[in-house]
């Protein structure tokens, strides 16, 4: 049975976050925080605090998601390590954040939440990896 509440961003990712890109699926957001390519998925299932809340073919399409953002993300940045997160402690809308590392980032090793102030981007800007994952998010279900 589908949840007939319409889908809405919470407030918080919404503030600390632009859209990318919006499909049938989920919505692609890019962190304000320069210090890292920081994208965060919000699929769209209403209600969805967890990834077992999702239906399956949903998850798959989902996590088809984040690994093809990953790729992108390490093959556009040049990065040591991609990590993926579905924390919700904060925000419990569903959301899974997609983070490329290095070392000599200002959290390495650790872990990026909360580390520092946040260095926000200027106004309208975006970083050249994010057009090409849109382009492979807009490809996606093509194929």
């Amino acid at each position: 049975m589908t949840d007939p509440t319409p889908f809405t961003l919470a407030d918080r990712l919404a503030a600390d976050t632009a859209p990318l890109h919006r499909d049938p699926v989920a919505e692609l957001l890019l962190l304000d925080d320069s210090r890292w390519p920081w994208l965060v998925l919000v699929p769209h299932v209403p209600g969805a605090r967890e990834l077992h809340d999702l239906p399956p073919v949903t998850c798959a399409r989902v996590f088809e998601r984040v690994r093809l953002i990953g790729q992108v993300l390490q093959e556009e940045t040049g990065c040591t390590s991609i990590n993926v997160g579905a924390l919700g402690n904060i925000v419990t809308q569903l959301h899974i954040h997609v983070v490329a590392r290095h070392p000599g980032d200002p959290a390495w090793p650790g872990p990026v939440w909360g580390v520092g102030t946040p260095v926000r981007r200027a106004p309208g800007e975006r970083p050249a990896f994010t057009a090409r994952v849109v382009q492979a998010l807009a490809a996606i279900d093509r194929h």
